[in-house]
C-alpha cells in the first residue's frame, strides 16, 4: 500500500514533468469528436489478471465506458490484441459488444504501433491525434505511445482505462509518457470534452446513458435527479 508521502511525491513529480513537458508549447486543443482516432490496446483476460495498479472491475467498466463514448461520437476506434489465441484470450466482451461487428486486430509485437496495421489504421483516419489506452501501461501502453510522438502525432492516454502490474509500473509509465510530451486524461474526461455544450442534442441522450450506466456517483445522481424532478412534476 502507498504511504501518504509517497503518494504526495508521485502527484509533484507528475506535476513538475507536466510542466517540463509543456514548456513554451502552446495550449494543447481540445479533443473533438473529428479531429482523433481511439485505439484500445490489449483489453484481454491474461493481461488483466495481472494487473495490480487498478481494481480489474473498475477497469472493465472504465474501458467500456471509453468504448461506448467513442461509438456515440463516431470517433475511428480500432481494437486491438496480442496473442489472442496463445496466451491472452480474447478481449472484454463488454467491449466487443460495443463493437459487434469489428473482429480485433491480433498481433505478435509488444509495441501496437509496429504492427503496421495499426500505424496504418491511424495514417489512413487523416487525423493528427490518438488517444489510447492499454494493457499493460509500461508496456503495451507506453511503446506505441513513444513511437506515434515520434512520428509526429499528438497522442492521448487514457490512464483509467489502462492497467499496470503494480501502482508503481503504471504510475513511472504514465510519468514516461508525459515527460515525452503525451497528455493523460481520464475516460469520463475523454467523454465530457466530446460532448462539451449540453445543448449538443444529437448525443446529450447516449451521453446521459453512458453517464448512468457507467460513471459511479456521478451517474446515480443524475439518476436520482431525474427521478426527483419527475416527483415534483407529479409523474
Amino acid at each position: 500500500m502507498k504511504t501518504k508521502s509517497s503518494l504526495l511525491l508521485v502527484a509533484a513529480t507528475l506535476v513538475f514533468t507536466t510542466a517540463s513537458a509543456f514548456a513554451g508549447k502552446p495550449a494543447a486543443q481540445l479533443l473533438t469528436p473529428t479531429n482523433h482516432s481511439l485505439i484500445l490496446i490489449d483489453h484481454q483476460p491474461q493481461m488483466a489478471f495481472a494487473t495490480r495498479s487498478i481494481d480489474i472491475a473498475e477497469l472493465r467498466n472504465n474501458t467500456t465506458g471509453l468504448a461506448k463514448s467513442a461509438k456515440a461520437f463516431k470517433v475511428p476506434t480500432l481494437l486491438t490484441t496480442v496473442a489472442e489465441k496463445q496466451f491472452s484470450g480474447p478481449i472484454f466482451p463488454e467491449v466487443q459488444a460495443v463493437f459487434p461487428d469489428q473482429k480485433p486486430l491480433d498481433r505478435s509485437t509488444m509495441n501496437a504501433w509496429e504492427d503496421d496495421r495499426v500505424s496504418r489504421f491511424v495514417k489512413e483516419t487523416g487525423r493528427k491525434k490518438v488517444v489510447m489506452a492499454a494493457l499493460w501501461t509500461e508496456v503495451c501502453g507506453v511503446e506505441p505511445v513513444l513511437s506515434a510522438l515520434a512520428d509526429g502525432y499528438e497522442v492521448y492516454f487514457v490512464v483509467d482505462a489502462s492497467g499496470g502490474v503494480s501502482s508503481a509500473a503504471h504510475d513511472m509509465a504514465v510519468q514516461r509518457m508525459i515527460q515525452a510530451g503525451a497528455r493523460p486524461l481520464t475516460w469520463i474526461q475523454y467523454l465530457l470534452e466530446l460532448q462539451r455544450d449540453w445543448a449538443r442534442g444529437e448525443t446529450y441522450g447516449a451521453v446521459m446513458s453512458i453517464v448512468k450506466e457507467h460513471a459511479g456517483g456521478y451517474g446515480l445522481g443524475v439518476i436520482y435527479a431525474g427521478e426527483m424532478f419527475k416527483a415534483k412534476e407529479g409523474k
